[in-house]
């Protein structure tokens, strides 16, 4: 095991971090600036004005509310990451946009480990809109996206489209995770690479119960059995407050074969103190 925790930190020009604090961040959009909440933002905010230019902001009901009205109808913008075209959009209910920025070091990660591999095949599990099945797929491989959310795979196939790459090789597929892959051991198939961002708590689409404390361990062995045994790779992103990165790299290093790993925090840079923003904890296996 590599024993060096790293921070890896959203190098993408079409989002900034402006400012956070008091349980909210600033953050900026393509050319849109908006306030969402942020449990683990605990300090102080460094610039007051900042905030004064935000568009639209998520109540404590979970709802947008607009703070520039000339505006409020601006419900959706295009951004762009290297040629893919992202949509961001507010929606009810959700302080999500579409797409998480924080996670633009596993986009890099994951073009760059792919140019080694003679056709690819990639498994995209709780794929969410599609940034790191469309990266993937740009970088040549085989795609297969799995998601329990019709919207979000609805979107993700917007993404397609408005990229360009309706001809690229992938599969979007409505169904729950779980049984997907015990359908895949039973089939043979192999993948080089799987992705893997699961919720805390969520529902498949026939009700389905997923928790991830309950299941991850079952999961990461179902998943063994469909990588790729000549070489292969996987990243684990996990968002849950109780968890931490050293445990996510004793889980895949006790359910996969060796390899290297690597794991810490995917974080936001602030662009006005410079502080770090910490998000999501991760692990990054890989063998090829």
């Amino acid at each position: 095991m590599q024993d060096a925790y790293q921070i890896e930190v959203c190098r993408w020009d079409a989002h900034e971090l402006l400012d956070s604090g008091n349980g909210r961040k600033l953050e900026r959009f393509g050319d849109q600036i908006l306030i969402r909440p942020e449990p683990k933002a605990w300090w102080r905010p460094q610039s007051a004005e900042l905030w004064n230019g935000a568009l639209a902001e998520v109540t404590g009901k979970g709802t947008w509310r607009f703070t520039r009205k000339a505006e409020s109808k601006t419900r959706s913008w295009w951004l762009d990451y290297q040629g893919i075209k992202l949509e961001a959009r507010l929606t009810e209910m959700s302080k999500h946009v579409g797409v998480f920025p924080e996670q633009q070091p596993h986009w890099r990660w994951i073009s760059e480990k792919l140019k080694g591999v003679a056709n690819p095949s990639v498994l995209n599990l709780f794929g969410y809109t599609g940034v790191a099945s469309l990266v993937a797929a740009a970088a040549g491989a085989d795609v297969v996206h799995v998601d329990a959310s019709k919207p979000s795979l609805n979107w993700a196939r917007s993404n397609q489209s408005a990229s360009g790459m309706d001809d690229t090789p992938v599969r979007w597929l409505l169904d729950d995770a779980f049984k997907f892959v015990a359908r895949e051991i039973r089939r043979g198939r192999r993948y080089h690479a799987i992705l893997l961002d699961p919720p805390s708590f969520g529902r498949g689409p026939r009700g389905e119960i997923w928790k991830v404390e309950q299941q991850i361990v079952d999961f990461l062995n179902s998943l063994r059995q469909i990588l790729n045994p000549e070489g292969s790779m996987m990243v684990l992103t996990m968002y849950n407050l109780d968890a931490s990165a050293l445990m996510l790299a004793n889980l895949v290093a006790d359910c996969l074969p060796s390899g290297q790993l690597e794991f810490g925090e995917l974080c936001l840079q602030e662009s006005a103190g410079k502080r770090l923003l910490p998000l999501s904890l991760f692990c990054r296996w890989n063998q090829i």
